[in-house]
């Protein structure tokens, strides 16, 4: 079996274990050994990766093609490049911290992880897909799993926020749907047959009227899992309502398929309606940035504060896709990868201080940082790194972003730029904020300082999402580097 395929074949395997779990203590460890492997085969997988290019210079390695559907052309055809291999690991990661924060979850055990590694099997399967028909299913696949996540083990109006989240990004799927269907019947533009290969697809001039048809369809049916303004509203419902582990899956790693989505598809291969539309989503998406970090300020809820926040850092991701050029691109998909971490490691923590305060109001908290310093200290390292400090994930991300964007001539991306930089200010407002008045300051519930330190277990979870946050801020290159190799192809579509 290919090095890929595994990642979709081990948590199927996961599952069948999972099956015959009896208790919490046997699906707990299946669900750890089946995450362990994981990320053993993705750490091997950037070793690999990096091996393959030495000797073969082509952008996508690892390629398999296999027939499914002969009479459609719908293939299992799979391959990554550099941006592939990072999120796969960022998965890995972030689902293995996942694990460990549930390692007390009590409520049917056995179906609660069995849903986490579906929901990662079809992330899997999503970033190493190079067939649209084949990406298609594996994106469904990933969102299923949410309603009953949210649904079952959520808390509040989690019936409601399931319904919302599901409801909305359905509808963006049925949008997304037409796009590729588009996109497929405008595959044989140049003679050929027609096909769902992306790489093949590339290689077609599809006319510029179809482009501007089809651009925007398949633009808007990835951006709205990417928190697309005006159609964000699901998931500040969605990560209030949603077990602390389904949150940082939620916004670490599904929320990545949103830009992920856009890049590989809507600006790869449609790349003439891309320039054609980039002004209008270009204001979408710097009103997101914005509106995300003034909605944050308004916030008391931590978990609403992070929701709106990661709709602002969400936002910056597609801006800087749509500014068009590989220094933007680059500081795109740092910032993918930065938030996925960050936004994780914040949902951790806030579930671990709401088990133990029973409150998510930050105007009901303070003093923390004299009774769980532990824990107090990880938020302010993560506010830190979220609010674009040098030393951390953040500011290489944001620094490429803005500085890409502003190498523009045209007036309006330099203003569109300036605004959305002023996010920057907003987001550092809101996190001081809520440290000052959640970790600072006397302790001001005497109930407080009976609260217990942080486990094991969460120790591991905090410090799997905090390393790379750091070996990212403070070791950029070698990433950076082998992210703008594998640009190459795509901006040579924009030319």
């Amino acid at each position: 079996m290919d090095i890929l395929t595994l990642f979709v074949a081990l948590p199927i395997l996961t599952i069948l274990a999972l099956i015959f779990a009896k208790d919490l203590r046997q699906s707990r460890t299946i669900a750890m050994v089946g995450s362990l492997i994981q990320l053993g085969m993705a750490l091997n997988l950037l070793f690999a990766y990096f091996n393959e290019k030495t000797i073969n210079k082509a952008v996508f390695v690892f390629v398999k093609d296999v027939v499914w559907f002969e009479s459609f052309n719908i293939h299992y055809s799979i391959g990554v490049d550099a941006i592939s291999v990072v999120l796969i690991l960022l998965t890995s990661i972030v689902v293995l911290a996942g694990v460990f924060i549930s390692w007390k979850m009590a409520e049917l055990p056995k179906e609660f992880f069995i849903s986490l590694v579906v929901l990662s099997t079809g992330v899997y399967g999503f970033f190493i897909s190079t067939d649209l028909f084949t990406m298609f299913v594996f994106y469904e696949l990933a969102v299923i799993p949410m309603y009953l996540l949210i649904g079952i083990w959520g808390s509040g109006p989690r019936e409601y926020a399931a319904m919302k989240l599901t409801l909305m990004l359905m509808g963006a799927s049925a949008v997304l749907l037409v796009g590729i269907l588009g996109i497929y019947f405008h595959s044989n533009a140049d003679g050929g047959a027609l096909t769902f290969n992306l790489l093949q697809i590339a290689e077609v001039n599809i006319p510029f009227e179809a482009q501007k048809l089809f651009f925007p369809l398949t633009f808007i049916g990835f951006a709205v899992i990417g928190a697309l303004f005006p159609f964000h509203t699901w998931s500040p419902d969605g990560h209030a309502s949603a077990p602390t582990a389904v949150s940082m899956l939620h916004a670490g790693v599904l929320m990545k398929l949103g830009g992920y989505g856009v890049f590989r598809v809507a600006l790869f291969l449609l790349p003439e309606g891309a320039l054609h539309w980039s002004w209008f989503f270009i204001i979408l998406s710097a009103i997101g940035v914005i509106y995300g970090a003034f909605a944050a300020i308004k916030q008391t809820d931590l978990k609403y504060i992070n929701a709106y926040s990661s709709v602002s850092h969400l936002g910056m991701v597609l801006f800087a896709l749509l500014m068009l050029n590989k220094t933007a691109w680059n500081g795109a998909i740092l910032q993918s990868l930065s938030h996925g971490f960050m936004t994780a490691l914040f949902f951790a923590l806030i579930g671990m201080i709401y088990g133990r305060t029973h409150t998510r109001d930050v105007t009901k908290l303070g003093g923390l940082l004299k009774v769980i310093p532990f824990i107090s200290v990880i938020y302010v390292i993560a506010g830190l790194a979220s609010l674009g400090l040098p030393g951390f994930s953040g500011f290489v991300a944001e620094m490429n972003i803005f500085v890409g964007a502003f190498q523009h001539d045209n007036l309006f991306y330099r203003i569109a730029t300036i605004v959305s930089v002023s996010a920057i200010v907003v987001t550092a407002v809101y996190i001081l904020r809520v440290v000052g008045m959640m970790l600072m300051g006397p302790v001001t519930n005497d109930a407080y300082l009976q609260l217990e330190k942080a486990t094991w277990f969460e120790r591991t979870g905090i410090m799997l999402l905090l390393i790379p946050i750091v070996i990212i801020g403070v070791a950029p290159l070698w990433l950076s580097n082998a992210i703008l190799d594998s640009l190459t192809p795509f901006l040579a579509h924009l030319t």
